[in-house]
């Protein structure tokens, strides 16, 4: 088994650097139609081969509520792999340095939202996914994001606490 690409850790990451690896996809993440507002990551996280930037995963700390308790978490978004580049693992190294960030931050768990497709891709990576619905922030109000949501222990103890989640942020 070969050795994964290096992730570099990105100073910037630019709308063309996102073309660069979406290629032909109008809709990578398969949310434009979903009239929800984002916000950006604010760490990025890279595998470039052969000079190209072909996988992504940005990190923001976000704060949640959790059956009335707050903490902030490690808020992982913007994963994307370039087509041709798929089923290589890079989803997982960008994914991991990601988490990794968040972790040396002191924060004790990851979170994320993906598509229902995507969900065993991300338990595959040891995340755990939340039956219940998650409230985000829209400049409307709280709505009950649509998408699945998912969560990382990123202490060997940590045990996600019981009650209504919400993000309180826009979504990443």
């Amino acid at each position: 088994m070969s050795e994964p690409p290096a992730v570099t850790r990105l100073a910037r990451y630019t709308s063309s650097e996102f073309d660069e690896i979406r290629g032909d996809d109008h809709d990578p993440f398969e949310v434009e139609g979903s009239g929800l507002v984002w916000r950006p990551t604010q760490e990025h996280f890279g595998v470039r081969l052969d000079g190209r930037l072909v996988a992504h995963a940005g990190y923001v700390p976000v704060p949640l509520s959790v059956g009335g308790a707050r903490f902030r978490a490690t808020g992982v978004g913007s994963v994307i792999v370039a087509p041709g580049q798929r089923g290589r693992g890079l989803a997982r190294t960008v994914v991991a340095s990601a988490v990794e960030h968040g972790r040396g931050r002191g924060l004790e768990y990851g979170f994320l939202f993906c598509r229902p497709d995507r969900v065993p891709v991300y338990e595959r990576l040891g995340w755990r996914l939340l039956k219940d619905d998650v409230r985000i922030e829209q400049p409307d109000g709280p709505i009950v994001m649509p998408l699945r949501s998912m969560w990382l222990p990123l202490r060997e103890d940590a045990v996600w606490p019981g009650g209504p989640v919400r993000l309180l942020s826009l979504p990443m």
